[in-house]
């Protein structure tokens, strides 16, 4: 993401008054007395930005939310909605279940598996306090034959698997966000469970080159990533559209992610037709 542009420079006017330039052969039959320096005046800079004013956010903004990856994408975007101390503890899952499975069934459950996983390490911790909320996601390349794909193995690996998704045409992302809270008087499983799968299209340039490709491999940006490529980063230059969440794609759909916390924390009357609203039609 590009940086901010910087603010235009000062100009006269605001610096205050500047000594003019001196003639060296001027200089040495002046008398004038020199004009006492002053500091530039700082331009104001931008208010900061408040966070968001959400009873959900507002309620998580000071307890232990804790999120089961080690994604410092899904941590950032987490971040963007105001929740910046949260606590990172990856899954132990071995995110092994059998492709035999649907893709949605298969993400969604890994990203289900991953969230329980922590829960119950947390929550049986005796030298921590409860977590306040669990948040799991998985996320999955879906390639246009129904294949799954999640992160390359090695680098002739990761190569072929871009040149498939190039010369397919377009594929779909799949994220499952999985959120657990534990409840205040418990019942069997203890906790309740929101979730859901958010899609996104993606298609990738055709005429993106081999060399390219394999430039883009070298670089180890998509080593880490769902179908070895990253939109946030190098990885655009692959990109000819996308169809949905942006950020569905970086790994965590911040729009669903949202509606899961205020249906799990704000359990207020209404609330579901908000998420019909917000998800669609399942």
């Amino acid at each position: 993401m590009a940086s901010p542009p910087a603010d235009p420079p000062p100009s006269y006017d605001e610096l205050g008054n500047m000594p003019t330039p001196i003639n060296p052969s001027a200089s040495a039959t002046s008398n004038a007395a020199p004009e006492p320096s002053r500091s530039p005046r700082r331009r104001p800079g931008p208010p900061p930005l408040l966070p968001l004013d959400m009873p959900a956010l507002n309620q998580l903004r000071h307890k232990r939310v804790v999120l089961a990856s080690a994604s410092p994408r899904r941590r950032h975007l987490l971040s963007i909605l105001g929740l910046k101390n949260v606590e990172v503890v990856p899954s132990t899952f071995k995110e092994d279940l059998p492709k035999s499975l649907s893709p949605y069934e298969y993400v969604l459950e890994t990203a289900t598996e991953k969230c329980r996983d922590v829960y119950t390490r947390e929550v049986n911790d005796e030298g921590k306090d409860e977590p306040a909320l669990v948040i799991a996601a998985d996320t999955i390349i879906i390639s246009s034959k129904g294949r799954i794909l999640e992160k390359p193995r090695n680098p002739q690996d990761h190569l072929d698997m871009l040149k498939m998704l190039r010369d397919e045409g377009a594929h779909k992302v799949a994220t499952a966000v999985v959120v657990m809270k534990p409840l205040e008087n418990p019942v069997d499983p203890g906790y309740a469970m929101e979730s859901h799968v958010e899609i996104t299209s993606v298609k990738f340039d055709a005429n993106v080159s081999d060399a390219t490709l394999v430039a883009y491999v070298r670089t180890r940006d998509g080593n880490d990533k769902a179908g070895g490529y990253g939109i946030q980063s190098a990885g655009s230059i692959l990109i000819e559209k996308i169809e949905g969440a942006h950020d569905n794609v970086i790994g965590l759909p911040l729009r669903i992610t949202l509606g899961l916390l205020e249906k799990i924390m704000v359990p207020e009357e209404g609330l579901d037709d908000n998420m019909d609203n917000m998800f669609g039609d399942e």
